[in-house]
This record gives C-alpha cells, structure tokens and sequence, in this order.
C-alpha cells in the first residue's frame, strides 16, 4: 500500500531559481489497439527548442500512449476540461518533448510526477513558457492526469497522476485536462524507492534535474522509470 504523502509536501519542491511546488503534483502494458499517428518530424523538431513554434490547438478530445519501461498507458484528453492545458500538451507530445523523460518523484500513495527534460537546454527553453491557468472543473480522482505548478500563472511541462483520490488538490488549483485509460497497473509499478526529492527525501533534486539533465538521473538514480516515447494515438 503506497503511504500518504501530505499536500503541503508534495506543493514544495525545489525547482532551479527557487521553490516550485511540485510541477504538483501521468502511464502500460503491450500496445493498446490504437494506432499511433506520425512520430515527430523534422518540422516539428524546432519547436522543442522554440516553445513560440509549439502552439497549435489541441483536437476536443484525442489520446496519447506512453511507452515507459514498465510497458504502456494511455491517457485520454477532454479539452474542455482544462483548454489552456490540454494544448500545452498535445504540442509537447506533438514535437516529442516526453521522449526519454523521467518518472522523477513516485510518492506512494500520492502521485508519480514528471516533465523534466533529459537535455538541460530544452529545460531551459520551456522553463519560462508559461500558459494561463485553467478553472478546476474535474476532481483529481485516481489516474487523472494533471500539471504541476509553483502558484498562479506557473505552469510549464511537469504533469503528476494521481494514485488516489486527491480532493485536497481541487481547491488548490491543480486542473485536470486528461485521465489514464489504459495501463493505470503500468503507472502503479513505476518505482518509488526513492520517495520524495531532495532535500526532503532521497529523491533527486529537481534543481540538479534541470541543470543536469538525465546524465544525472540516470547516473545517481539508476532504478528511476522512463517515458521512452509519447505519441498521439487514433482511438
């Protein structure tokens, strides 16, 4: 049974330049019967670098399928749920930015947080391109998929699933935009020895993440889970 994290813990995460909260706090087996649209192209591949280039809206509802090292899970978006949200989505998965991403922060009974970028300069590109908030119009129930978030306004590319029902976080403005169709089993065996991140726990340190890429993940935190890719799928 995965321990109850408090909010307070899971809102105070280092993050490079100051205190984030946990870009708060999304996973399966073999692949699922859709079929995956295009990989990203050689014309998608500037917008990763250009967060200005990566601005299309999103369809009203599509899905997405991360391939992880435990297997896969798809995630299922309704953009009306969270408009400026689900957008900012669609185009990270769209120009492949969750590509070899880490599960960073796996706190059992909580949520598995990621969004950090294995290339220290496509974190530093992203880390400024904020998009509006979205009302919370959906509760963060178990297998909802959500943004991290250091406040008002401060949303960027960290995303957390919810392991449980976190009633506590609608009220706080975390806003669902997507939830785990298939594979949620896949999304519960990502590793969570670690626990929460430095300094609080043994986790990694999202300051170091930022500045250090996966060269550091991978190096000091060897048992971390990965997306390996995400890509739209066709229901």
């Amino acid at each position: 049974m995965r321990s109850r994290c408090a909010v307070l813990v899971l809102l105070g995460v280092a993050f490079a330049g100051g205190c984030r909260r946990a870009e708060t706090p999304s996973p399966s087996p073999s692949p699922s019967p859709t079929a995956a649209v295009a990989a990203p192209t050689q014309s998608s591949r500037p917008a990763l670098v250009d967060p200005s280039r990566a601005t299309e809206r999103a369809p009203d509802r599509f899905r997405v399928a991360f391939e992880t090292t435990k297997g896969q899970f798809v995630v299922e978006v309704t953009r009306a749920w969270a408009p400026h949200g689900a957008d900012r989505f669609f185009n990270l998965v769209r120009v492949g930015y969750y590509d070899d991403v880490a599960f960073f922060r796996v706190i059992e009974n909580f949520m598995v947080q990621f969004g950090i970028h294995g290339d220290p300069a496509v974190s530093a590109v992203w880390r400024e391109a904020r998009i509006p908030d979205d009302p919370v119009t959906q509760p963060n129930r178990r297998g909802m998929v959500t943004y991290a978030t250091a406040g008002p306004g401060t949303r960027t590319t960290q995303l957390f699933v919810n392991f449980r029902d976190n009633a506590g976080l609608d009220g706080q403005g975390f806003a669902p935009f997507g939830r785990v169709v298939e594979g949620l089993s896949v999304v519960d065996s990502l590793h969570s020895g670690y626990g929460e991140g430095a300094p609080r726990g043994m986790g990694p340190d999202q300051g170091r993440a930022q500045a250090e890429g996966n060269a550091y993940l991978k190096g000091t935190f060897p048992k971390l889970d990965f997306v390996k890719t995400a890509r739209v799928v066709r229901p």
